[in-house]
């Protein structure tokens, strides 16, 4: 196992853009974005602090104790300074390393693309937020206590909807549904295979099933595929040049990656799950990305480079995250959360897991922004569910070790 660092003086600045642009393995598995865990320190600025290299440390420690089979990050600091880390292998077969600035699978860090382009659409006043979804998707979203006509689109980008997480039904098994392809209709009606959760607006709740019909939403409004309006209004503009969507049927990841890892269940051997269809995420998780490319995104997203302020103002209006949360204080807004960091700062960003990978990051106000990613699924390098908890709660708290520092 190494780790190592990688300097560069490129100021992550985007290009001008043409567009607006169950239990705790359930928890953790495929798509979660929200960390269903409360706060740890063990990888936080207290664990590192005064160290110069506090990130690499902590990258190694992602390897060395939570069993991650590799690490990888993206740190940018005010002046636009990025530098990137690498620690264990990319390749367990081989002993390859890791490839600096690797593309990893995003997971639920889609959603935040996803949210964006939809209020580019309400910037242009083709979608109104408070309008019900039956409006866009007539006749779509019926179910046992699941009415379209009462559910908002500020619902579904805010996980306040009640819809049940069509995940759930998923099994958890990556390996039973990695060549599986699904239709964004055979997800919804997964979903609506199973009992709304609680009422629209009543409290918040996380739910890919929410993105799954916010990008169908997008496809209604403007006819058009959704990785199409995605990569033409977020990823383009902002010259995202290592960012892509993947295609109809495509299961490989295209560029230099770290191979993700999965286990069959809990404590289970790891095994090679790179090769993987991700239509099982879609408009919830389906992007491949890397750390840099997740940091300039948020860093313009927050710049007001992408939506418009208005439109802004609202991705950032949060309800409190009442199922756990990386720290005390978290919100979630519309694709983003909101999470105070050990230094004072609020990290404006998502994370993201599905199989072989899981992530976190985002950007602050003043410049600043990291991004981390680990090849596997916390609940793929740990037996127990403490020990999975603890993993997850790990790669959050080293971005919060590389915005502080």
């Amino acid at each position: 196992m190494s780790a190592r660092l990688h300097t560069s003086p490129v100021r992550n600045k985007p290009k001008k853009q043409r567009g607006r642009v169950l239990s705790v393995v359930a928890a953790l598995a495929v798509l979660g974005g929200g960390l269903a865990v409360s706060g740890s320190t063990a990888y936080g600025t207290p664990h590192h602090a005064g160290h110069r290299d506090a990130v690499r440390e902590g990258a190694k420690d992602l390897v060395r104790e939570d069993g991650f089979p590799a690490a990888l990050a993206a740190v940018q600091g005010r002046d636009g300074r990025v530098r990137d880390y690498t620690a264990g292998t990319g390749d367990l077969a081989t002993g390859a390393s890791v490839p600096v600035n690797g593309q990893v699978r995003a997971g639920s860090n889609t959603k935040a693309l996803t949210a964006a382009v939809v209020l580019q659409l309400v910037g242009e006043g083709k979608v109104k937020l408070d309008e019900p979804i039956e409006t866009y998707l007539p006749g779509l979203v019926r179910g046992d206590g699941i009415d379209g006509g009462r559910i908002t689109v500020r619902n579904l980008l805010q996980h306040t909807s009640g819809l049940p997480d069509y995940v759930q039904t998923l099994g958890l098994d990556p390996f039973e549904v990695r060549d599986t392809y699904y239709n964004p209709r055979d997800l919804i009606d997964l979903a609506l295979s199973q009992r709304a959760a609680f009422e629209p607006g009543a409290k918040w709740q996380y739910s890919n099933t929410n993105y799954v019909l916010a990008g169908l939403l997008v496809e209604k409004v403007t006819g058009r595929p959704f990785g199409e309006e995605i990569t033409d209004r977020i990823i383009r503009p902002l010259g995202l040049k290592d960012t892509y969507w993947p295609s109809v049927g495509e299961r490989g990841i295209r560029g230099a990656h770290p191979k993700g890892y999965a286990a069959a269940t809990p404590g289970a051997p790891l095994e090679d799950i790179t090769r993987l269809d991700p239509s099982q995420a879609w408009a919830a998780g389906q992007l491949v990305t890397t750390p840099r490319d997740l940091n300039r995104f948020f860093s313009a997203l927050l710049g007001g480079k992408v939506v418009a302020a208005a439109e802004l103002k609202e991705m950032k209006t949060t309800v409190p995250v009442t199922e756990g949360a990386p720290t005390p204080g978290t919100g979630y807004g519309l694709g983003l959360f909101r999470t105070p960091l050990s230094c004072g700062v609020e990290l404006w960003g998502h994370g993201g897991s599905i199989h072989g990978y899981e992530s976190y990051g985002g950007a602050t106000r003043d410049g600043r922004a990291a991004t981390v990613a680990a090849t596997a699924l916390s609940s793929s390098v740990a037996a127990e569910p403490a020990g999975m908890m603890a993993a997850h709660q790990h790669v959050f708290d080293l971005v919060d070790t590389a915005v502080c520092r």
